[in-house]
């Protein structure tokens, strides 16, 4: 990447990427130097970004925990696949030298995506009827 050439993220909003308005420099701690541009979210893009959130919210709903769970541990499963790159990524962004990210940060949100994927299987509404039935 040249030093004018800047990764630019834009927000996610209902399923696809959404242009911002304005961005902010972000910074790589270890050389002071800006390496990427995040979006300086308007009012406009929040409200966008919770209207679409309550608009997924039914179907998220509606699926089961075994669902959830499915989803969650896809997520988990990506992230293994890629850990270099996220390593990358996060050194980057937080200063961390990459084997700090490559074996603890990364491997740890893998570990609570998979630990939250185990929970909704086991925090359930039948739980809950079973425990009020028991007493």
């Amino acid at each position: 990447m040249s030093k004018n050439s800047y990764l630019v993220l834009e927000n996610y909003i209902g399923g696809k990427f959404v242009p911002s308005r304005s961005h902010i420099d972000s910074y790589d701690p270890s050389t002071g130097e800006v390496y990427c541009k995040v979006p300086d979210s308007a009012e406009e893009e929040v409200e966008a970004a919770v209207a679409a959130a309550k608009e997924a919210f039914p179907a998220w709903s509606d699926r089961s925990p075994e669902q959830r769970a499915q989803v969650l541990n896809k997520l988990a499963d990506l992230m293994e696949a890629n850990l270099e790159q996220f390593a990358q990524a996060e050194s980057r962004d937080q200063g961390k030298t990459v084997t700090f990210a490559r074996t603890v940060d990364i491997p740890r949100s893998v570990h609570n995506f998979r630990f939250f994927a185990s929970s909704v299987r086991h925090h359930t509404t039948d739980c809950s009827q079973w425990i009020t039935w028991a007493a």
